[in-house]
């Protein structure tokens, strides 16, 4: 079967003392159900354009997973250190979200993904949320299935991408394990969610085939949400008919 190739940036961090490549499993099997092939992309500071040019023209679609690390702050223009980084995974996926949406590929980004996006695209973000009217991160020392249970509503834009993807849905339950989050999302993004506090929490850009961000985890035992699964095979579609197109 002619399954579309998905590139999947990875996370850098240290496990036991030694230097680990990371990217969970769930963000693998929702691409796979529905159809796709994985090609993980490691990184390293410097290679982030030789990936690009070299890698990208090859993949039918990319998806930019969710992560502990954070974005460092001088990448949009704000002062401050971050403790919890991953310097390289900034620079290959702030080099491969600009080329993606210039060959038009389908883009899926989570969590720390969409705030990817949104700093490509030119966009800020807010190192600290408030928490005061809705609780956007969870209690890590919680089980697993506490974090990731839907913790907040989100409000669907109307006439949106994401709205029509899940069937002209007006709002969605959402897992929430996030304390950074969109401040100002630049002149390319158009909001497709938000929270009851004004957080945006889905994006996306207007002119291109499939460009999408979310805040939550659709990944998290998707088969059992009709949205997450919803937004997956419409992924995986586009990703098809970019290769189609691809060969003509």
């Amino acid at each position: 079967m002619d399954k579309p190739l998905i590139g999947v940036v990875m996370c850098h961090t240290v496990k036991d003392g030694h230097p680990t490549w990371v990217l969970h499993q769930k963000y693998l099997d929702a691409i796979m159900d529905v159809g796709g092939v994985v090609t993980a992309l490691p990184h390293r500071p410097g290679l982030g354009e030789t990936i690009s040019h070299r890698t990208l023209p090859l993949l039918d679609g990319l998806l930019l997973p969710g992560s502990p690390s954070n974005i460092e702050p001088w990448r949009y223009n704000v002062s401050g250190e971050e403790s919890e980084s991953d310097p390289g995974r900034d620079e290959l996926a702030l080099t491969l979200i600009p080329q993606a949406l210039k060959l038009r590929l389908p883009l899926l980004a989570i969590c720390r993904g969409m705030q990817e996006l949104v700093v490509a695209a030119g966009g800020t973000l807010n190192r600290q949320l408030p928490s005061e009217q809705v609780l956007h991160y969870a209690d890590t020392d919680a089980p697993l299935a506490e974090q990731y249970a839907p913790a907040h509503p989100v409000q669907l834009m109307a006439d949106g991408q994401l709205a029509r993807l899940l069937g002209g849905a007006r709002s969605l339950q959402v897992n929430s394990l996030h304390k950074q989050g969109i401040k100002d999302a630049g002149p390319r993004l158009q909001a497709e969610a938000t929270a009851a506090d004004g957080v945006i929490e889905a994006v996306s850009i207007p002119d291109h085939p499939f460009a999408i961000g979310v805040q939550w985890h659709p990944e998290w035992r998707y088969q059992d949400s009709d949205a997450s699964s919803r937004l997956f095979e419409a992924f995986i579609n586009a990703c098809h008919h970019y290769r189609k197109e691809k060969r003509l």
